[in-house]
């Protein structure tokens, strides 16, 4: 009987740095930057930081929400992790090929806004969504997460997948803090090649995500000879 086993170059990443650079591709908010500014055009400063406070919070509640109940929500429906990843793998391989293929930054999550009749209760609603969920943290970030969370099995890990949490919040609090300023820097071709070179890390974390669940499943097989 021959046992399948798992590459190492498959395993998935499991510190710190590797952990906050997957979030970054996924969670980024470069996609969510002209939804956000024109939110925030001709709006008190006041209300503006109010926006900014009110979409990082959301963002990270649904990432600690991912990695507090993402294992338990799958265990409850009876659906295996490997399966989740490769599921997952092909969430982020299209959400990947979506933002390489963008010509213009809004185009790999288009969505539009209109402020014209916005009171203070509707641009809370648009902070949340859909600026924070799903041009943020959407599916893939919150899949990324859960497989992330379900392969930190020792309390190191999991602390350091936690504090990369915390980290990528505050990235995303930064760059709508800055965003006008960052858009006027990087500009419109500035802004697109950005985006696309997340797409690309996006695109090889879904093949990463597709590689070790498929392999985990082909390690259960045995083989007679």
């Amino acid at each position: 009987m021959v046992t399948m086993a798992i590459p190492s170059e498959l395993m998935l990443p499991s510190t710190f740095q590797h952990y906050l650079l997957g979030l970054f591709a996924v969670a980024n908010n470069f996609p969510a930057m002209g939804p956000f500014l024109t939110l925030s055009q001709g709006v008190p400063e006041r209300q503006v930081r109010r926006v900014i406070r009110i979409t990082t919070l959301s963002s990270l509640l649904i990432m600690l929400a991912a990695y507090v109940l993402g294992t338990a929500v799958l265990q409850f429906f009876g659906i295996s992790v490997s399966a989740f990843q490769i599921a997952g793998g092909l969430l982020l391989g299209f959400s990947g090929l979506s933002m390489l293929n963008a010509t213009d930054p809004g185009d790999s999550h288009e969505k539009s806004l209109d402020v014209s009749h916005m009171d203070v209760g509707q641009m809370t609603s648009s902070a949340i969504v859909p600026i924070s969920l799903p041009l943020t943290t959407g599916a893939g970030t919150m899949s990324t997460i859960t497989v992330y969370a379900e392969a930190a099995r020792s309390l190191d890990l999991r602390l350091q997948l936690f504090a990369a949490i915390w980290a990528m919040a505050i990235l995303i609090g930064l760059m709508f803090t800055f965003a006008s300023r960052l858009t006027r820097v990087l500009g419109h071709v500035g802004m697109t090649v950005l985006i696309k070179v997340m797409g690309l890390f996006t695109l090889a974390i879904g093949v990463q995500f597709i590689a070790t669940g498929a392999s985990t499943i082909l390690s259960r097989v045995t083989l007679k000879i």
